[in-house]
């Protein structure tokens, strides 16, 4: 199944709607995508596996690769460094984002098949499905939706499904 975010109309999978937050830059093409642009890639992404807080929610029902987070997991986002774009373990030699946050963001985590076969360096990294802030407020390039609509779409996904982000209606 493929799971479809258009910039206008927000997340639409199995005929439900939901509400999701995008980069403050908008949604760019994938060729277009650089560290740090606060843009989200356009394109279609598989849903490579769920991380979740066990200390914050049950373990959410899906057939995806899942695991628990744990409090020194990393996300490496320094292009330089070999790990680029890739879990790491924290603390980390270079720029890495803490998984473990303090608010609800990521307690629920669906890792995006963006930019990970092969990894490029600077075309951004750390391109996750997550939880929305309150107010949808921008994220930093990810997609964000409310909890309980993530753990909706969680509980349809198979492996090979995917995440096709697209800037407007027109293109769905």
């Amino acid at each position: 199944m493929i799971f479809t975010i258009c910039g206008l109309a927000g997340l639409e999978a199995a005929g439900r709607r939901a509400s999701c937050a995008l980069g403050p830059a908008g949604i760019v093409d994938a060729a277009a995508k650089r560290e740090g642009d606060g843009a989200t890639p356009a394109g279609t992404w598989p849903l490579r596996r769920v991380l979740y807080r066990a200390d914050r929610l049950d373990r959410p029902m899906t057939e995806l690769e899942i695991r628990s987070l744990r409090p020194n997991d990393g996300w490496c986002d320094q292009p330089d460094d070999p790990a680029y774009n890739c879990p790491v373990v924290l603390p980390y030699r270079a720029s890495a984002e803490r998984l473990w946050r303090e608010d609800a963001i990521y307690d629920v985590i669906v890792v995006l098949g963006y930019n990970d076969a092969p990894v490029i360096r600077a075309a951004g990294s750390a391109i996750f499905l997550h939880v929305a802030r309150p107010g949808f407020t921008p994220t930093q390039g990810c997609v964000a939706v409310e909890r309980d609509d993530l753990l909706a779409l969680l509980a349809l996904s198979k492996p090979g499904d995917a995440l096709r982000i697209v800037a407007d209606a027109s293109s769905t």
